[in-house]
């Protein structure tokens, strides 16, 4: 489907709901009022402030004004609230430059063209055709005439007028889109007709809805339905004198309005389904595994009584119970231990040395390191500590591999590493707990073979209820800055790790604010001079949360990589999936970055499950892409 583009935001299919605030006159002539509604609004995080101009003497026949009494009861009313209301083109300006000063779009309702010429002087980036004028061909060719975008509600128009008036501007090559729209105050629910959307999508432009419904409900269904533009009238309070004051939302309601559309975006996903990673976390502590029921000798067939059915979701799925009855078992299997998906096709083999063009490395913790060294060659170890870890002294050979360190996220008493935290005594605790991590990593690098090991740091810089504004990042920001000059990093490498933007802690999902934006990140590390981990992983996450391509961040963020954690990823949580099993293009990723050394590890989520069944396989899959 087409779209169009309104100042910075390209609206259609596949793109956030552009939001439209329409103030209209209910600022009730007072531009004092309307300064206040753009205030909200800006709070509320729409995309517009939109308000409605008249030049009353060219719009209304001239005996209408001279003998009001003359006109029905209704348009007497009409007639004398306008005229009370009106606002200058001088206080148009004014609250245009206002609202372009909060970062918001400011439209504006023309009646007639003698208000599209004061618009013109006043610079909008496009026209909003209200109702009463879809069926108004003479101002509508007008606004054409000005060569920017419309939005064209359709309101109180038969199927036929508004079939006519598509006809009609697509012969003048016009750059619209159709609101559906039910212009009554407020409307009833009953006569919404939101199925009608489906039917304007057969004209290929953006479509969306303008409603003058109570609530927000339906604002939010026509979402679900693929509205791509919501417009909904706003006053500040809906008891005030005015004819759409009832039908508007009052702050609380346009708050909720906006934040309930980016809910049911953030809802609507995709035609695939990816487990999130806390759907995978509670399958594996919710779930259950087939499980031995007793010993079974290598070279035993499996039958039916041989198996059960326990939990944890730690093994394999009950699902290929009757895949599993009448194999052959190719290994000793112990009573209650979990039967894996090597039991089915016991063919992976696990290669001895890999042809890659930088340097490779495993996931370990301090227990399984000789299992990983025995079955392979590892150019380097990434070890993911505990905080339990930290305190104990573990006795280690010497390897002939890279050290690096991944530093513990999660420390005692429920504290997580924040090097950003607003309370000065967590903010502390976290670089007393980095600088063990240091210290730590100082002393086991006598046993590997580089002198400067890398430790890669997720900073902190989570929020639990939403995300924080541009402005307050920057004290994050400078409140890590803060936190890493009061470490002693000799000897080591610290390497601030991009993150995702909902990460699960706790076994709960919150926001991430730090180390989101690729522009933020080269900001960092071009004024403190650090390098990153990049987490393939987490940046295509964030690129789909962000609305931007992972080229494009992989770019930005090239200078400064020096280390890789490769895994897929899906959606806007689904992180650590194995290569090929979710959206990131890493043939194209991976050409990037082609011309810079790195040293990388295949970070799946559970890869080390039966004996790092999960990293061997990405390992084969990366190879082929001559990384």
């Amino acid at each position: 489907m087409a779209t169009i583009k309104i100042g910075d935001r390209v609206i259609g299919e596949d793109n956030p709901a552009f939001i439209i605030a329409e103030i209209g006159i209910n600022h009730n002539g007072s531009i004092y009022r309307a300064k206040k509604m753009i205030d909200i609004c800006k709070e509320a995080d729409v995309d517009v402030v939109k308000f409605q101009m008249r030049d009353l003497d060219e719009l209304y026949r001239k005996g209408v004004f001279e003998n009001t009494f003359a006109e029905d009861l209704s348009l007497q009313y009409t007639l004398s609230l306008l005229k009370k209301f009106q606002l200058s083109t001088e206080d148009f300006e004014e609250l245009a430059e206002y609202a372009r000063e909060k970062g918001l779009i400011f439209m504006c309702t023309p009646w007639d063209k003698e208000s599209v010429d004061n618009l013109e002087g006043i610079g909008v980036p496009a026209y909003k055709i209200a109702s009463a004028d879809m069926t108004n061909l003479d101002l509508l060719d007008y606004v054409i005439s000005k060569d920017k975008p419309m939005i064209i509600s359709t309101g109180m128009s038969t199927e036929e007028e508004i079939e006519k008036t598509v006809q009609f501007l697509k012969a003048r090559e016009a750059n619209f889109a159709l609101l559906h729209c039910n212009s009554t105050y407020p409307a009833p629910f009953k006569d919404i007709n939101l199925r009608f959307m489906t039917e304007l999508e057969k004209y290929d432009v953006p479509v969306g809805y303008s409603g003058h419904e109570r609530g927000i409900a339906i604002s939010g269904a026509a979402v679900a339905m693929g509205a791509t533009i919501i417009e909904r009238h706003f006053t500040l309070d809906r008891t005030m004198e005015g004819p759409d004051h009832a039908a508007s939302l009052e702050p609380s309601g346009l708050n909720k309005l906006v934040r309930n559309i980016r809910a049911i975006e953030l809802a609507m996903g995709t035609n695939h389904r990816w487990l999130s990673q806390g759907e995978r976390l509670n399958r594996e502590n919710l779930g259950k595994s087939l499980v031995a029921a007793n010993n079974i000798a290598k070279g035993q067939e499996i039958k039916k009584e041989d198996i059960v059915v326990k939990s944890p979701g730690k093994g394999l799925s009950p699902q290929k119970i009757n895949e599993l009855i009448g194999v052959k078992a190719h290994r000793n299997i112990q009573a209650d231990d979990y039967f894996q998906e090597d039991d089915l096709k016991p063919n992976f083999k696990i290669k001895k040395n890999y042809n890659f063009n930088n340097k490779w490395g495993l996931v370990v913790r301090y227990h399984d390191i000789d299992n990983i060294i025995e079955a392979s060659n590892p150019d380097l170890l990434e070890f993911h500590f505990s905080y339990s870890d930290i305190e104990h002294d573990y006795k280690l050979d010497q390897y002939d591999s890279e050290l690096v360190v991944h530093a513990p996220e999660l420390w005692g008493n429920d504290l997580l590493l924040n090097l950003c935290a607003i309370d000065e005594k967590e903010r502390k605790k976290s670089v007393e707990n980095l600088q063990k991590t240091i210290d730590l990593t100082n002393k086991l690098k006598t046993h590997f073979t580089n002198d400067k090991p890398k430790i890669v740091i997720h900073v902190g810089g989570f929020t639990m209820d939403d995300f924080i504004e541009e402005n307050e990042r920057k004290e994050y920001y400078e409140r890590l800055k803060k936190s890493l000059s009061e470490v002693d990093s000799t000897g080591v490498e610290l390497l601030p790790e991009n993150m995702p933007p909902y990460p699960w802690l706790f076994g709960g999902q919150r926001y991430h604010n730090i180390f989101l934006d690729p522009k933020e990140i080269r900001e960092f590390c071009e004024d403190t001079g650090y390098r990153i981990c990049y987490d393939l992983s987490h940046a295509k996450l964030a690129c789909n949360d962000l609305g931007i391509s992972l080229e494009d961040y992989t770019r930005i963020i090239k200078p400064y990589i020096s280390h890789l954690h490769i895994s897929d990823a899906a959606g806007l949580d689904g992180e650590g999936l194995q290569i090929g099993d979710g959206e990131v293009d890493f043939e194209k990723v991976l050409n990037i970055l082609s011309d810079i050394n790195y040293t990388f590890v295949p970070e799946i989520w559970q890869g080390h499950k039966f004996n790092g069944k999960g990293f061997w396989k990405a390992l084969k899959k990366l190879e082929s892409l001559n990384i």
